[in-house]
């Protein structure tokens, strides 16, 4: 039986875990935090990682914990709608709309169908070899016919496989994600732009909400009080923001910067070796699909691993797709970053004008992403 090792318990981590196991690949797992609590509140899973999920027998769970109804899209600052779309309108489209979750729902998901022993807790990993598929960890040494190098956007094992990349670069803009209890408010899937600065409500199961904010700013910064920050930025926008920011729990905040893999790397793998998820291909967040495409990258990884060329043939599949979904994310941040207020006038317009020639402006805009299917 073959044997891989998967650096990094993250959902990437994970999904390719789950997806080797069932090609009858022996997996282990190495985490080195000492429990499964992934950063981040939470996350839309878009129709084409839905379609992942089905491989992994996951994707009806994860339908199960869906809130999402009526229409959702992106607004002004004030709340009139820009361009919107329909739930149904998604699903009619592409077999499935979007699902919200928190990432420790998906997380915890994943795990769960693992086969026992294993993901190995409180194991860090301190070099790969690429030749031989040696893998030192903390605990000692393990040998692997593959070895997945699911270790996120600082990814030790990429700058060791190709130390002259540039990196990530930063985005110019850091954000803030937290969950507020709904307590009764309307909360349409919505995202609101205004002057270099975005807002998200995505209502979630449980009675909770996954906000995110973003704002163009140096990187490094940080607030005494990130809720009054958030307070002060977005305080005045359209309901429901602030009554939402005003229930936030202050210290349970994340504010993170952004960055993404705008230089792309020359393959996602070496020798034994493959990356996955962030540490091939970080992108901004501004078109949700960032764990999207890590579920992807481990479906397609599990059907060409039984291959001689099998790490060659991923970077074959994948990277054209996923350099084009950062491309496209790093786009819409820069669109999103528009601070002039005639440049944001303009973009306004172009956005109700461009729904009126095409209600269905939101998803063309989308479907050679969304239109994606798991191999056969």
């Amino acid at each position: 039986m073959s044997h891989a090792v998967v650096v990094g318990g993250g959902i990437g981590g994970l999904a390719a875990a789950l997806a080797l196991q069932q090609r009858n690949w022996a997996v282990t797992v190495c985490e080195r935090a000492p429990s499964l609590d992934p950063v981040g509140s939470g996350l839309a899973v878009a129709a084409n990682a839905l379609k992942a999920l089905d491989v992994l027998g996951v994707g009806d769970a994860v339908r199960a914990l869906s809130t999402l109804r009526g229409e959702g899209g992106i607004r002004r600052r004030d709340g009139r709608w820009l361009v919107r779309t329909t739930e149904e309108a998604a699903a009619a489209r592409y077999g499935d709309s979007v699902v919200l979750l928190t990432r420790a729902a998906l997380v915890d998901l994943l795990a769960e169908h693992l086969a026992p022993g294993t993901l190995r807790l409180g194991t860090e990993v301190h070099a790969v070899d690429p030749d031989t598929g040696r893998v030192s960890t903390g605990a000692g040494e393990l040998t692997a016919d593959l070895v997945v190098a699911a270790d996120g956007l600082h990814s030790a094992v990429r700058r060791a496989l190709f130390p002259d990349h540039p990196g990530p670069a930063y985005a110019g803009v850091t954000s803030w994600r937290l969950l507020v209890p709904r307590g009764g408010l309307p909360c349409p899937a919505s995202e609101t732009w205004g002057a270099g600065q975005v807002f998200g409500v995505l209502p979630l199961a449980g009675d909770l909400v996954y906000c995110y904010g973003t704002a163009t700013v140096p990187a490094g910064g940080r607030a005494d009080d990130e809720r009054a920050e958030l307070l002060r930025r977005f305080g005045d926008w359209h309901a429901p923001i602030p009554r939402l920011l005003e229930a936030a729990g202050a210290g349970r905040i994340l504010r993170t910067d952004l960055y993404s893999l705008a230089t792309p790397l020359p393959a996602f793998h070496r020798g034994r070796v493959v990356l996955l998820g962030d540490a091939a291909h970080a992108m901004t967040p501004y078109l949700g699909q960032g764990a999207c495409q890590a579920i992807e990258d481990a479906v397609v990884l599990a059907h060409l691993a039984d291959r001689p060329d099998g790490p060659a043939a991923y970077t074959a599949a994948r990277l054209p797709r996923a350099t084009r979904v950062v491309r496209a994310s790093d786009t819409l941040c820069r669109i999103t970053k528009l601070r002039n207020p005639l440049a944001v006038r303009l973009r306004e317009a172009a956005m109700v004008l461009g729904g009126r020639l095409r209600p269905d402006l939101m998803l063309t805009a989308a479907d050679e992403i969304l239109r994606w299917r798991p191999p056969v």
